[in-house]
This record gives structure tokens, sequence and C-alpha cells, in this order.
């Protein structure tokens, strides 16, 4: 069984820093790649970052690029996003997600998902 369950969430003022965490349970977590999606109010589910398995390859939306670092702890089976600089157009749920196929960007490339946490930013 495997299990992704994501916390840090909340809400924040723009400009400011929250750090998301996907505690992964199960075997997967040293072989599969680590993913960050997030889905805002009437819009579809969109790619944010991804971590290779072995934590040496990362690739971002461009939308976050420069403000967003993904990054994981193999010895805590977490997988993390530091987002900064934050912006009201990121407020959305933001998803973890694990699939076999590195740098994948799609969310059809991934076979399990967390529940999500809200992220809310403020003007």
């Amino acid at each position: 069984q495997v299990q992704l369950v994501e916390s840090g969430g909340g809400l924040v003022q723009a400009g400011g820093s929250l750090r998301l965490s996907c505690a992964a349970s199960g075997r997967i977590f040293g072989t599969y790649a680590m993913g960050w999606f997030r889905q805002g109010p009437g819009k579809e589910r969109e790619f944010v970052a991804v971590i290779s398995w072995s934590g040496t390859s990362t690739n971002y939306a461009d939308s976050v690029k420069g403000r967003f670092t993904i990054s994981r702890a193999y010895a805590k089976n977490t997988v993390y996003l530091q987002m900064n600089s934050l912006k009201p157009e990121d407020t959305a749920v933001y998803y973890c997600a694990a699939g076999p196929t590195s740098g994948a960007v799609v969310p059809g490339a991934y076979g399990y998902w967390g529940q999500g946490t809200q992220v809310t930013v403020s003007s």
C-alpha cells in the first residue's frame, strides 16, 4: 500500500513563503520520481515541479522557476516544495504525486497521489 500525505499549506500574504512536505509510505520512494501539481479554482490540475528518483534532476513550470525549489530527503521518505515570493495566482490545492517516469509533467504519468493541501496567497 502506497500513501502520500501532504502538509504545510496555509494562508500567507503575497511575497511570503511556505514549505510543503509530502511523506511517502511504501517502497516506492527510493525508485520513483516525485512531483508536485496544483489545481486552482475552476482550473485544471497543472504541473509545478518534479524531482527524479535519484534527486539529481529537477524540472519546474515556467511560472514558478526561480521561486520554488523541490527537494527530497531519503532518510525521511519525504519530498519538499519550498515556495518563496508567493503570488495570489499561486493559490491552489497542491498535490504530491509519485510515478516511475523521471521528469514527467503530465498528471497521467503518476500513479499515486496525495489528498492535497490548500495554499492561499492574499494580496
